[in-house]
C-alpha cells in the first residue's frame, strides 16, 4: 500500500468571500492576509499570471467558476493551497505535471515558478478546452508557451505524461477512485503528487515518494 496523508486544510465561506477581490494583485494578497498563501514565491506567482485571462466569469471570486464544456477553474484558494504544497517541488529548474489542467491557469502558474530552465506540462482529455487553454495563455504568456516551458496538450491523464518524466511534482485537478499507478511510476525520487481521492467522500492527499524510490 502506498501512503496517502489526508489534507486536514479548511476553509470557510465567509473567508473566501473576505479573499474575493476587484483585481489579480488584491486577490493573491487577501490570500496572504488570510493565510492561505504564506510563501513569497507563491505570492508573486499568482500575481504575475493574470487569472481574469483564464477564467472568463468573475475571476476574481473566491469560488468555483465555469468555463465551458461543463468544466469549471478550481477557487484560488484552492490554487493556492496546492500551490503552497508544492512550492517546494516548483523551484527554477524544476518539472511538473498538471493532470486536468483545463483552463490551463495552475499550469501557467506553475511554469512562472520554475522558470526557464523548468518545464510544466497542462494534460487534458477534452480537446476543446485544451485549444482554449492555449488561446488563455496566449493572451499574456505566450512566452511561456513558445519557450516550451509550458506545454498544453490533449491526453487521458491517468496514464501521465511519461515522455517528459520523471516529475519533480504533479497536481491533479480531478477526484480519481484510487491514486493512478502510472503517475506514481512518473514521480521522481524525492518528488510529490497533490490529489483529490475518492467518489462520495473525498481526501485531498499529498504523496511524498521517498529519495530511494517508496
Amino acid at each position: 500500500s502506498r501512503p496517502c496523508r489526508q489534507g486536514t486544510y479548511e476553509f470557510s465561506e465567509a473567508m473566501a468571500w473576505r479573499c474575493s477581490a476587484v483585481g489579480n494583485a488584491e486577490l493573491a494578497r487577501n490570500l496572504r492576509k488570510a493565510g492561505v498563501i504564506v510563501s513569497d514565491v507563491v505570492e508573486q506567482a499568482m500575481i504575475s499570471v493574470d487569472r481574469a485571462n483564464y477564467a472568463p466569469k468573475n475571476p476574481y471570486m473566491d469560488a468555483p467558476q465555469p468555463i465551458g464544456h461543463q468544466a469549471t477553474i478550481s477557487a484560488p484558494h484552492m490554487h493556492a493551497h496546492a500551490l503552497e504544497l508544492l512550492s517546494g517541488h516548483l523551484r527554477p529548474g524544476m518539472r511538473a505535471l498538471d493532470v486536468g489542467s483545463g483552463s490551463g491557469y495552475l499550469a501557467a502558474v506553475m511554469a512562472r515558478m520554475v522558470g526557464p530552465d523548468g518545464r510544466v506540462i497542462g494534460i487534458d482529455y477534452l480537446s476543446p478546452l485544451v485549444v482554449q487553454s492555449i488561446a488563455n495563455a496566449r493572451k499574456a504568456d505566450a512566452d511561456l508557451l513558445d519557450s516550451g516551458v509550458l506545454q498544453l496538450q490533449q491526453g487521458d491523464g491517468w496514464q501521465g505524461f511519461e515522455e517528459a518524466s520523471p516529475y519533480d511534482c504533479i497536481h491533479v485537478g480531478a477526484a480519481a477512485e484510487k491514486v493512478p499507478e502510472a503517475l506514481l511510476d512518473q514521480l521522481k525520487p524525492g518528488g510529490r503528487m497533490v490529489i483529490p481521492v475518492g467518489t462520495s467522500a473525498q481526501q485531498f492527499c499529498q504523496i511524498d515518494r521517498l529519495p530511494n524510490g517508496n
